[in-house]
């Protein structure tokens, strides 16, 4: 038995083990792409398609493995479009890179005042119960949806300005607030709604569009409640909600500013998760 363990772990080259760890890293990655997407049932669906489709053949039952086997091929297909836009976030995740991040950060002086404007109007969103939907473009365009739907403001980050759009009778207080490259760029902009099911009843429209958007792109969302004054934040296909002003402010300074050392590594929701907020989609 000896022998037979060192002749099976001589013959492993330094390649095999990349090989290995390759394979690894890629069913990690697929397991969490079902996990964060919900297939799991649909996988199961799969699974057993595939298992009828095997067992037909073995008894020899022709029509009916014919019929499977056209039903699978069709699926493949049908898969891609089910999950377009979270294969479409994916490759887009793999496109970017932390280093070409940097170039939409800004000074630290500047990306301070900025953050401490919009922490400002987040906190009497809260506290008047004011709904806003602030929404903060990264390496994702989106020009589509201002196009469509927005109204360019081009203006200056500012409590004042934030509070005026988002009032209550404002012409474009029911839509999103679009920020970019450290200015208001656009407002009363219609978001793509998430299609999940499980989502909880007492969250409503504003809560699905600030969702649906992180599904078809890399965006950063606030999102505070007009019912409850709870704030929220979106990113990546999860919702936090829960959220104090400390940490809206550590991720937008992670965000924003050029020289935040940790800002690649804990800005996003790897410390947001840390226990400072709740996730609840259900």
């Amino acid at each position: 038995m000896t022998e037979h363990f060192n002749n099976v772990f001589y013959g492993i080259t330094a390649m095999d083990i990349i090989d290995i760890l390759l394979v690894a890293f890629l069913v990690y990655k697929v397991l969490e792409f079902i996990h964060k997407t919900g297939a799991s049932q649909l996988l199961k669906g799969i699974g057993l398609l595939i298992l009828a489709m095997i067992l037909s053949d073995a008894f020899e039952l022709h029509t009916v493995n014919w019929i499977l086997k056209s039903v699978v091929a069709l699926g493949a297909v049908a898969i891609l479009i089910i999950f377009q836009p979270e294969l479409r976030r994916a490759l887009e995740s793999m496109g970017r890179n932390q280093f070409f991040n940097s170039s939409s950060r800004m000074a630290k002086e500047k990306g301070k005042h900025i953050v401490s404007e919009i922490v400002s109007a987040v906190e009497s969103f809260s506290r008047d119960r004011t709904g806003a939907l602030i929404v903060f473009e990264r390496q994702s365009s989106l020009n589509d949806i201002v196009e469509k739907s927005g109204t360019i403001v081009d203006a200056a980050i500012t409590d004042q300005i934030l509070g005026n759009i988002f009032y209550e009778g404002a012409p474009l207080h029911d839509g999103a607030v679009i920020i970019k490259d450290g200015r208001v760029h656009a407002a009363g902009c219609v978001l793509p709604l998430t299609g999940r099911q499980e989502f909880a009843k007492e969250l409503g429209t504003r809560h699905r569009a600030g969702l649906g958007i992180t599904e078809h792109s890399d965006a950063l969302v606030l999102i505070v409640s007009e019912e409850t004054g709870i704030i929220s934040m979106a990113h990546d296909g999860e919702l936090e909600r829960f959220l104090d002003l400390k940490t809206v402010e550590k991720t937008l300074l992670g965000m924003f500013i050029k020289n935040e050392q940790k800002s690649a590594s804990n800005s996003w929701f790897g410390k947001i998760f840390n226990g400072r907020g709740k996730r609840d989609v259900k």
